[in-house]
């Protein structure tokens, strides 16, 4: 924990009405400001790292780095509550018993670190789904996990080396492919490659790519992210691409973070702020090609959830908007709160579900007051959440990513 990073704190609180944990507790350690404050005192000897008091804030926060764009001092909060989670980690690890040690191990080295084992846990998802044996999740502890998955798709999307050709192609686009959208959203991924082909880019999905190790960061696990972030980076080198398109918010926001896992590694640093220079988000890259005008209709209301590491982590708020207004007939109806979390980021659904709940009851009711047929977002785990909880609320609206319904329109026009 950087005394520069939290001293750049000046407490005006500007933060704390972007502050989703702030806005359902008012309580002043609930928020940016707060949480510093408990930082700067175990940074200074004034706190026992493993107090109960901040692990429990170190937990509750999200880490939608909200505050972090309203911020006037530049205060980098998330790499402040990462470095957190980091040393109490490292604290705890030697006490921990062998259960919890294996399930780390299992999750962040393992799962999340190797595709082919991911999708083989995916399909056992996928099984469980198709007999009804999910409905058996809450016996182990599980029911929420299995309120919250989506179906899982009868196919996976593969990193498997595939090249796909533009015509008249002004570039080529490495295309991510992570780890949950492949399992539960492949359909995400078709339709990106469709846009970007049809937006002239020819596209490449190399087999040696894997998770952006988000996941590993935010539980206090940056070695493993590091590993993680060295495997993406010789693999977009290799790959010949202009540029790495990422359709899931989250890891983008950590793609584009790379070179802040290697500070100080003069072997790394570089390579890693070059890799992280050619990062977009796939409404950036969208909104910055000449599409063609010839685009079906979609007759619909629709209202945009916001990733908060699409607009707050990686300052990507106009794109997906100006992409869906290319749409004829589609009707933009702006919600309430549109950047604030809706109570996924990540794994905190799971963690944390009592505030993860009230976040997701909030954001449903801002959509009901919409009035929309269709959610659209840009990140897996939002379009998760907010799925759930609309079946919860009984609203039949649909949840969609802004590439599927450009791919959609478009389709009336460029089928491929």
């Amino acid at each position: 924990m950087s005394a520069v990073d939290y001293n750049r704190c000046i407490r005006c609180g500007l933060c704390l009405q972007t502050c989703p944990t702030y806005l359902e507790t008012m309580t002043e350690t609930s928020g940016p400001r707060g949480r510093i404050s408990l930082i700067k005192s175990v940074a200074e000897g004034g706190l026992d790292l493993t107090s109960p008091g901040f692990l429990h804030q170190m937990s509750e926060c999200l880490d939608c780095r909200a505050c972090e764009a309203v911020c006037p001092s530049g205060v980098p909060y998330g790499r402040l509550l990462e470095d957190a989670r980091a040393q109490i980690q490292e604290e705890r690890a030697p006490s921990q018993d062998a259960r919890t040690r294996f399930g780390r191990w299992l999750v962040f080295q393992q799962l999340f670190a190797k595709p082919s084992l991911f999708r083989a846990a995916a399909s056992l998802v996928r099984f469980a789904q198709r007999t009804g044996l999910d409905g058996l999740a809450s016996v182990f502890g599980l029911g929420d996990a299995a309120k919250l998955a989506p179906r899982i798709s009868s196919r996976f999307f593969l990193a498997d080396g595939r090249r796909i050709e533009a015509r008249d192609a002004v570039g080529t686009a490495f295309l991510h492919v992570g780890c949950i959208m492949p399992v539960a959203f492949p359909q995400v991924h078709d339709a990106a490659v469709r846009m970007l082909v049809r937006g002239g880019l020819n596209v490449v999905v190399p087999a040696a790519q894997g998770c952006c190790g988000a996941i590993a960061i935010h539980a206090g696990e940056p070695d493993v992210s590091r590993e993680l972030a060295r495997k993406n980076i010789v693999a977009f080198e290799d790959s010949g691409a202009d540029v790495y398109v990422v359709d899931a918010a989250g890891c983008g926001s950590m793609l584009k973070e790379y070179a802040d896992l290697f500070t100080g590694d003069p072997a790394w640093h570089e390579r890693a702020r070059r890799f992280s220079s050619r990062v977009r988000d796939v409404t950036e890259v969208l909104d910055g090609l000449e599409l063609d005008d010839r685009i079906g209709r979609i007759d619909a209301d629709v209202t945009y959830q916001e990733p908060c590491h699409l607009a707050h982590a990686q300052r990507v708020t106009a794109a997906p908007r100006r992409l869906l207004g290319k749409i004829p007939g589609l009707r933009l109806v702006e919600m309430n709160e549109s950047a604030v979390c809706c109570g996924s980021a990540g794994v905190y659904n799971l963690t944390q579900p009592d505030m993860a709940g009230r976040l997701q009851r909030r954001k449903v009711e801002n959509i009901r007051e919409t009035g929309a047929d269709i959610v659209a977002t840009a990140n897996p785990g939002c379009a998760m959440q907010v799925a759930a909880g609309l079946r919860a609320d009984g609203s039949d609206a649909r949840v969609a990513h802004v590439v599927e319904l450009l791919d959609e329109a478009y389709a009336a026009y460029q089928p491929l």
